[in-house]
């Protein structure tokens, strides 16, 4: 973190004497089932600082905006927190959840079908479908784990971390090597655990490559050009914690991370936020410093074994063509492969950097003109997350350009249409209704233009 982000950070903090986080760790009441009362408000806004002025003090700042206003979630009292901090808050829902970290329920694992609230799919589910898919289709798919979660690393439960490579299969295709012949798209998802219909979306996409081929001209040319790369669950100890609520999912955000404290009571969360914590502009805006917080940073840049996995993951699979180090310097027109990071619920396409709206990339047009198409498929908007939503630092679409010089997105996957499907747990309807049809031409898009994503401004594409 810079001099100046920190003591911003700071300042902005004890505006706040009893803030979120810090009521937190204090002892809360619950009701006898184990229940919260949690209160989504409508947050407007007058300056660019007031984002970080929420989130320093601790606020629980979801991914939504509409015009000037921002949205927090919380609890009653929160209004009256953010009356003192100068807003106007109104409330727009209520719903009653489940506190995370209680007891698991014991429970026979389903495989592929293990589900929870209609049909989202466990971890369980989630790794047996990749498994399923690479035996039913050996001339296709191949399962790869790739690392370790947090609990897992320390000893405590915890997960193996997968992801599938999807292709008609050529030798030499899924190595981990970053001189592949065939470009790359990736694909992941379920970062924060509680974006659930982010996972989904990869599982039908998973699903359409293998399925498809052969039937579906698009499908069939990609599967024949191009290695499809998913990680369904990028988060898979904060998914275990959603899914513990059944019916009623805990809305963990976060990994399971509990060495920086876990006296968290009620109204925080335990964990480090995987989206704050990746080791580019790290520190910066959009993040707190508070470990009960939302977007908790982490105790340092990359201290997460979920995020340093991955990222060895993308460096085994794509080779670092961005040799300057500056903001603007460019990557290659020549370079190959695209990563796209899922996320709900938006209605967004976001560019890099996204830590920082008023600097712009080497390659911008270039990601401008992507993301631009990817909203006109979708009817989301397109920019720096800055410009149309906040800045957050630390993101893994901000790493992979830096690191990398990989053409780097995130979908924000929301109702733009008013169809009844907002939220991070909508109806499972939904998916298949909504969500799938909408995000189907927008992936196969942007698969095709892992080839050489960045000519796709010159191209007119």
């Amino acid at each position: 973190m810079t001099t100046a982000a920190a003591a911003m950070v700071l300042a902005l903090t004890a505006l706040s004497p009893m803030s979120p986080s810090a009521l937190a760790r204090a002892p809360q009441r619950t009701d006898a089932s184990g229940e919260r009362t949690v209160v989504v408000y409508r947050v407007p806004t007058h300056d660019r600082r007031d984002v970080q002025k929420l989130i320093s003090s601790g606020y629980d700042l979801i991914e939504r905006r509409q015009g000037d206003d921002l949205f927090v979630m919380g609890d009653p009292s929160t209004a009256n927190g953010l009356r003192r901090l100068g807003f106007a808050p109104s409330a727009v829902e209520t719903m009653q959840k489940p506190l995370p970290h209680q007891p698991r329920t014991p429970r026979s694992t389903g495989g592929v079908d293990d589900t929870y609230d209609g049909g989202y799919h466990t971890v369980d589910a989630h790794y047996a479908h990749l498994d399923q898919v690479a035996a039913q289709h050996p001339d296709m798919a191949k399962a790869v784990t790739y690392g370790q979660s947090w609990l897992k690393q320390n000893g405590r439960g915890g997960r193996d971390l997968k992801a599938v490579c999807i292709t008609k299969m050529k030798q030499g295709d899924c190595r981990l090597d970053p001189n592949s012949v065939k470009p790359r798209f990736f694909l992941m998802s379920q970062i924060h655990a509680r974006e659930l219909t982010t996972g989904e979306v990869s599982w039908r996409w998973i699903d359409n490559l293998t399925n498809d081929y052969g039937k579906d001209p698009d499908i069939t040319a990609l599967m024949d050009s191009t290695e499809m790369w998913v990680v369904p669950i990028a988060n898979p100890d904060g998914v275990d914690i959603v899914a513990q609520g059944g019916d009623n999912p805990i809305l963990q955000r976060k990994n399971a991370d509990d060495s920086q404290g876990g006296g968290c009571g009620v109204n925080g969360q335990t964990g480090v936020d995987l989206n704050r914590n990746a080791g580019t502009h790290w520190g910066g805006a959009g993040t707190s410093t508070e470990p009960c917080s939302e977007t908790y940073l982490g105790p340092a840049a990359d201290s997460e074994p979920e995020n340093t996995a991955l990222e060895g993951l993308f460096r085994q699979l794509y080779p670092a063509v961005r040799t300057g180090t500056g903001d603007g310097d460019p990557a290659p027109a020549t370079a190959k492969g695209l990563m796209i990071s899922l996320h709900s619920d938006a209605s967004m396409v976001l560019l890099p950097w996204e830590a920082d709206h008023t600097i712009h990339t080497g390659n911008d047009a270039a990601l401008r003109a992507l993301a631009g198409k990817l909203g006109s498929l979708t009817g989301y908007q397109s920019g720096q997350a800055g410009e149309i939503l906040y800045d957050a630092s630390g993101g893994t679409d901000d790493w992979t350009y830096d690191k990398l010089g990989l053409a780097s997105l995130t979908i924000e996957i929301g109702d733009s249409d008013g169809r009844g499907c907002s939220g991070f747990t909508p109806a499972f309807s939904c998916q298949d209704s909504y969500f799938w049809p909408k995000l189907k031409p927008a992936l196969i898009y942007a698969a095709k233009q892992a080839v050489a994503p960045y000519r796709t401004a010159a191209r007119g594409r």
